[in-house]
Parts: C-alpha cells; structure tokens; sequence
C-alpha cells in the first residue's frame, strides 16, 4: 500500500519555520509495521509465541542488563497449592475451605504433578512460561477496552503557573516526549532499578508506535519501530505532523510544536462541534473488539476510499496527543476526563470529550487549563514503565525551563538532540512538519456505526461513578517514622474502611512487580488474610489501643512478607493460571485455545497489571463467567476439570471485589482504573511524603462514603498511634537525637527549657527515618524507583550517534495541509 493523494490537499508552506516546513515532492512508501504480539486464539490460525527462549545480543545502555537477568521462576507445585489455600482461608467458612483443601490434595495427587511437567518443559524454550498465556488473556479480551483495561495518570501541574495553558503544556509535554523516545531507541536510558537490582527493560521498546488492533480472532499488538509522527487530536478530528527525523532527532522546536497546536485548534474550531461529532471516528475504538474489526474492514473495503491510509497514520503514530476543549472543575471530574472522558449530550448528540480519544495507542491528553495526563492501552507495557515515562516527562519539562534561566542546569538525557533551529533543513529528509488533517470517507455504513458506538459508549459512561481523596493528614513520613510499610499500611486501611462499612471482608488485589526477572510483569497479592481478619474485628471492637495498633502491626508485617514472596515470583496465581492453560491445550491437540476458567480471571485493570479472562454479562461488560462460556462464546465440551479449577475457590479467588494499586511519585496527583467486576472498587493510590491521594471507581456503589469511610480510619488510627507511640517500637531516629536521647537519660544535658513536641501532645520530636526496611522498595504495585537518570545526566555521558548503513524509503503524506501563513 502506498499514500494516495485522495486524502492529501496540499496548500502554500510557511514562512515563519523556514525550510524545514517545506513541501517535498511525495514519494511512495509506506511504514513498515510489524505485530510483535498475537494471541492464540483458534486452532485453525497459526500461533504466534511471542514468549521464545531470549538469545543474547549487544545491547547499549538501556538493555545492558538484560542477558543477565534471570528468568521468572515456576514456584514449586507443592508451595502454590499451599499459598492457593492460605489466600482463602480468609474468605470461606470453615466447611468451603474443607471442600478447597480437598479439591486441593486430589489436584495434588491427580493431574497437578504431570500439568507441572508439562509446563517446566514449555518454559525451557520461552522467555517467561506466563507471557504467551498473559498476552492470550488480554488479547482475546472482547470487551470495550475503556473502563475495562486502560488506565490513566493525571500528571501534576506544570510548576510554572504561566506555562499551564492548554497549547504551551502540550507542546512542553510532547518535546520531552520525544526525548524519551529519542532515549530509547538510541538505548541511551538508564536503566531502572530497585535497591541495586536491575529491572527488566523490554517493555520500553513497546511504549511507541504500538497500536493494539482488532481482528475477527482477538486482539493483535502491532507496532511501527522507526514511526517519526504524531497524531493529534481535537474536538473528534484528526491531524498528524512528523517530530522526528531518521536518526530519532528533533526537527521541531517547542515554539515551532505550539505553532502547529495553535493551527490545530484554530481549524478544528471551524467545523461546529455537533457536526464534528458525526465523524469523530475515535469513538470506535471504545466498541466491542469485534464490531471493531468488522467496522475496520468497512471502513476499508473500497479500494479507492484513503480509509486504510489514515488509519495506517494513526496506527503508527508514535502516540495520540488529545487536546480537550474542556476545563473539569473538580479532582474527581479530572481523573475522569482522564479515563473515559467526559459525556455531554446536546441536542441529541454526543459533543463531550469521550469522542476525542484514541484508546488503542498510549494518549496523551491535555485540557483547555493545561491540566493532562496519560491513558494508556497497557497489554505490552505495565504501571511502572509508563510511570517512569511519565517521571522523565516531568522532569524534562522542569529541567528544560531551568536551562532557560542558567545556561549550566542539568540535563536528564545522556546526549542531546541538536537544535532543530540550528540545523540545515536539508538534514530532516522526507519529513512533514506541517499539521495535516486527516479526512475520513464517511460511507452510510459507518456513519450508523459511529452512531450507535456514542450511544453505547455513553451507556458505559452512566454506569461508572468516581471519587477521589486528597488526604492531607499525613503521609509517608509519618507512616515509616511508626514503624511501617506504608504500602502495607494503606492496604489495612482499605481493609478496615471496608469493614466498618459493610461489616465484611471480600477478596482483595494488589499487584507485585516481577520486573526483577526477564521479561517480567506482576504477581497477584491477595491481601486477606488471617491477620488481617483479626485486625478489623479488633479495630472495631471494644478494645484497648494497645491492641489496635498490635493487631495492626502484625496484619501488615503479614502483607509486607507476602509482598517480598511475591516480588521473588513466589506466588500462585499466575503458577495456577499457566497451568489451568496448558491443561486446556491438553485436549487441544497441543494447541493453544485461550478461554477463562469457570470463574474468569478479573484482573487487568484489577491493579492496572493482570491477565483478565471473564464473561460477558448482561450489560456487556465484565462479569465473573458462567460455567462452559468464554466471554459469552460456547467453548467446547473438555475432559473432567482438575479438582483445584472446578472447586468454588477457584472462582472466589478470581473475582476481586477490591482491585488496589499503588504507582506513582511526586509527578502524579492521581492514578486510577475502572473496577474489575459489576460489584467491585477500583482504587488507585499515591503515597507522598506529606499525603496520600486516592482515586477510587465503581458502578454506583458507595464510592464517596467509601472514601469517607478511609479518611475517618485513617484520622482514627493516627490517634491510636499518637496515643501509644511509647509503648510501640520506635523508629529508627537520627544520630544526633540518639545522642541528644541518651544525654538526657544521663542527665548530662544542662540544657533549659521544655521540650518542645512536635504533635501538640506530648510525644517526643518527630523522628527521622533513613528508610531501610520501613521503606516501600517498589514491588508492591508501582512505587518510587531508582531509576538512576539524573546521576546519569549529571556525570555528563556521551554516546556516540548511531550510524545507519540503509537508506530508508521515502513516504507520500497524507491528509489535507493546514495553513501556517497568518500565523
């Protein structure tokens, strides 16, 4: 396929950016994609194993580590039945986890050792034995991807108030953007890190030019490696313009990127917005994946229509930038916007900014105030790896504005970008810096479409409700200078906030990162257990402090040891799932056929990280399955079911009430995901040194009370801790009040005057804490990282350019070109 000048207008270039805009004569080419991931999804298609043994190569900085990482380990058979059963006890009564236990020890004796044979030699040859069998999970997924697996960050405000406008934010967001992909494709990132150990960085060369795209047999996730173009998008209409040159090097300046943002907008003003969404074809992309795939072979099927060459532009974009023309006056409206988008109907037609997103490619997305964030479709890429995209973002921006105001301030990248307005125009290649909107043939077919998917979009959009909690009451400080993990203490506070609100306790998610292996993803933390029963039933009963706070300390030191198991790829459910999967190819003839168990598997957005296998209720979205259907298709009819897979428990464990994640730092006020069940929660939480943020999601529960319930706890149990601060274990302090400490003990201190205590009651000064094990090292859910970027960008390492043997083909450019001249 070549472009086609059916979709291209081509109008005078500019004056004001010189030669680099101008208008070369177009060549026919076509970017090359390639699918680097398929699922298995029939027997009658051939199979992709995306998960093949990895084989050593040169790497540069970025992958330096990764011939050393180790592989994710296949616990032992034994030690998994064992955790299946402790992840339970909590949440049967003692008659279901008699029947589990059996169904446990006949799995055991049975089919359990020979499906752990099976798969210890399917692993021998792959990479990870769960990738290909995760990528199935979330590629075969049916459902509409919005709500159901996309999640989002809302970034922080620029700390430059004059640059927080809508243009100026999006076009600084996009130039370090580019940085960061500069970075990587030049393997020029330093790679991430906890606590010395390197984490793996595959997922990296998967964040860009990465669309997932619908076929009649599952998802596939296709990408463009050298794509040097962004899709922007406003009020439902489409643009692109290119960003980078052969070499991964900028040829816009930010002034130049603002320009273009401003033409942008300026045009998409002219069509009225209720006419713009009549063709604001972004909203398909929220359909159900297989009306998906079959409005694309519409939209496709004419050979004369310039359909299939726009939607190549948008597939292969590096990213979507959405600017919104809204301003969401509260936290909870934000995050929102930054999920789903909004839902405005006038006059019957849908003008709210649900229409201006793309959900198969990662966003971008920035509102009229300069607020902005990131959605992102993550089966290839986790929290993690777009959080620290996001972070190196951030910091760019900041770093970047400083540089404006002392020529010697520090850089993040290892080398730079030459300046575009310093280069010879001639240096760009075929390159088109000038916005080009994209115009879609419109056939009756999918102007219908189009209709009905805002209609059922706008079904979803009703159905979700959202609250955040910004608690300022205090943070991680005063969680670690108390003695714990905060991760491990906000998980307790879920707990108890649940409990005192419903006066139950149901199966809860939490992700551990595995990065630490080859190609690592997470494992599940299942955080009831024992001790955390006995906690809330203690908290909220008539007792001292003393053991409020005991009960505390033990449920969480609990949660903290399963975190670190976890984190080891010492878990079960991900051991369990591989083998429920190599016993349906069983019968399968030694192929591959994804299907959910009797229960599903609620989890990718369960923690924003988790394969997901599950029904299709009534409504059409996520519902645990019934038995014999696979996201409502039939399956066929298979050989009895292992014990361990037919038992209740199997189910209970896979249906997650509350879905929880912690991934964030300084650069994020939230982070959030739709719930993972009709009756669940989704919670997503930042802990900051000072506060705590919460973005909480469900379908009209009681999400608000929910967060009020927490932020009661949460002020209760500072006062029990306040309280009885003398009789728990203190932290560590500093040297200097150690000292000062025992001085005074020895009354060696002449000092005068009372003591002056920091919490108005009577405690000592709040102590320091110089981290140690009190603090969170990563592995549950996605918190702060070592990622080692500005000690890179400090000590000023040089890289030499890449040189490139091949010249690469030159491309026709597609689209109708915007007038710059006026501008």
């Amino acid at each position: 396929m070549s472009y086609s000048t059916l979709a291209v207008r081509y109008f005078t270039a500019p004056e004001p950016l010189g030669h680099a805009m101008d208008s070369r004569k177009p060549v026919t080419s076509e970017p090359q994609a390639q699918t680097v991931m398929k699922p298995n999804a029939s027997p009658e298609k051939p199979k992709s194993e995306v998960a093949e043994s990895h084989k050593a190569t040169t790497h540069g900085l970025t992958f330096a580590n990764q011939d050393s990482l180790p592989k994710l380990p296949i616990p032992e058979l034994e030690d998994t039945c064992k955790r299946h059963l402790e992840s339970l006890v909590a949440l049967q009564t003692p008659r279901e986890h008699k029947d589990t236990k059996a169904a446990v020890e006949e799995f055991l004796k049975t089919d359990g050792p020979a499906l752990q044979e099976k798969l210890k030699a399917y692993a021998s040859s792959k990479t990870s034995y769960i990738e290909q069998f995760w990528y199935d999970s979330y590629l075969n997924f049916d459902n509409p991807v919005v709500l159901n697996l996309n999640p989002f960050f809302l970034l922080e405000d620029d700390p430059t108030p004059a640059r927080n406008d809508q243009v100026t934010r999006a076009a600084s967001l996009v130039v370090s953007a580019l940085s960061f992909v500069r970075a990587v494709r030049r393997e020029e990132l330093p790679p991430d890190t906890v606590r010395g150990t390197p984490l793996c960085m595959y997922q990296y060369s998967r964040l860009f030019g990465t669309a997932r795209l619908p076929t009649d047999n599952g998802c596939v996730i296709s990408q463009d490696p050298v794509a040097k173009h962004i899709v922007v998008l406003c009020r439902g209409q489409f643009y692109w313009f290119d960003v980078l040159d052969d070499n991964n090097d900028h040829i816009m300046t930010e002034k130049d990127i603002s320009l273009n943002l401003r033409v942008i907008i300026d045009d998409a003003a002219q069509t009225p917005i209720q006419e713009a969404a009549k063709g604001a074809l972004g909203v398909l992309s929220t359909e159900n994946r297989k009306v998906w795939s079959s409005l694309r072979e519409i939209m496709t099927k004419d050979p004369a229509s310039n359909n299939a060459e726009c939607l190549n532009i948008v597939d292969t974009a590096l990213f979507v930038l959405s600017l919104d023309d809204t301003e969401p006056t509260s936290t909870s409206e934000l995050c929102a916007n930054m999920l789903c988008g909004t839902s405005e109907v006038i006059k019957g037609v849908q003008v709210g900014t649900c229409t201006n997103r793309w959900y198969d490619k990662l966003q971008i997305i920035v509102c009229k105030n300069g607020s902005a964030g990131i959605n992102f479709e993550h089966t290839g890429v986790d929290g993690h790896t777009v959080l620290r995209f996001a972070s190196d973002v951030y910091t760019d921006t900041i770093l970047r504005f400083a540089k404006t105001i002392n020529g010697q301030a520090p850089t993040l990248w290892t080398t730079s970008s030459p300046d575009p307005a310093k280069r010879d125009p001639s240096s760009f290649g075929n390159v088109s810096t000038t916005p080009r909107k994209l115009e879609w043939d419109m056939m009756p077919e999918l102007t219908i479409a189009l209709r009905f998917a805002e209609s059922h979009l706008s079904d979803l959009l009703h159905q979700y409700e959202f609250q955040v909690l910004d608690f300022e009451g205090y943070g991680k400080n005063f969680i670690t200078s108390m003695g714990f993990s905060p991760d491990a203490f906000i998980q307790m506070a879920f707990q108890a906030a649940y409990y005192g609100l419903y006066g139950q306790l149901e199966n809860t998610y939490e992700p551990a990162m595995t990065k630490a292996y080859l190609h690592g993803r997470t494992e599940a933390i299942r955080t009831v257990t024992p001790e955390v029963v006995s906690f809330v039933r203690t908290f909220w009963g008539e007792n001292p402090a003393e053991s409020k706070i005991e009960a505390l300390r033990t449920a969480a030191q609990r949660h903290t040891a399963i975190t670190k198991e976890r984190s080891k790829g010492q878990g079960h459910d991900r051991h369990l799932y591989a083998l429920y999967c190599l016993w349906q190819r069983s019968f399968d003839e030694g192929a591959y056929q994804d299907s959910s168990s009797t229960g599903g598997y609620s989890s990718p957005s369960e923690s924003v990280d988790s394969p997901k296998l599950s029904d299709a209720s009534d409504d059409g979205f996520s519902s645990p399955a019934s038995p014999g259907s696979f996201r409502g298709v039939r399956v066929p009819a298979a050989p009895p079911t292992p014990a361990i897979f037919a038992d209740p428990g199997w189910d209970k464990i896979n249906s997650t009430v509350l879905s929880t994640s912690n991934c964030g730092n300084p650069c994020l006020r939230h982070f959030g995901f739709g719930p993972t069940s009709a009756d669940g929660f989704g919670i997503g939480y930042i802990i900051k040194d000072e506060s705590i943020s919460f973005c909480a999601s469900s379908k009209h529960r009681q999400t608000a009370r929910l967060m009020q319930s927490l932020e009661s706890y949460l002020l209760e149990i500072r006062k029990l801790l306040r309280a009885t601060s003398g009789k728990t274990a203190s932290p560590r302090t500093s040297r200097a009040r150690e000292t000062e400490a025992i001085a005074e003990r020895l009354q060696m201190s002449h000092r005068r005057g009372r003591i002056v205590r920091g919490d108005g009651r009577g405690a000592e000064t709040p102590t320091t804490t110089d981290g140690g094990d009190l603090e969170d090292d990563g592995m549950g859910g996605y918190g702060f990282f070592d990622a080692g970027m500005l000690l890179h960008a400090l000590k000023g390492v040089d890289a030499e350019r890449e040189q490139r043997g091949e010249k690469p083909a030159k491309r026709r450019f597609v689209g109708k070109k915007l007038h710059l001249n006026e501008y």
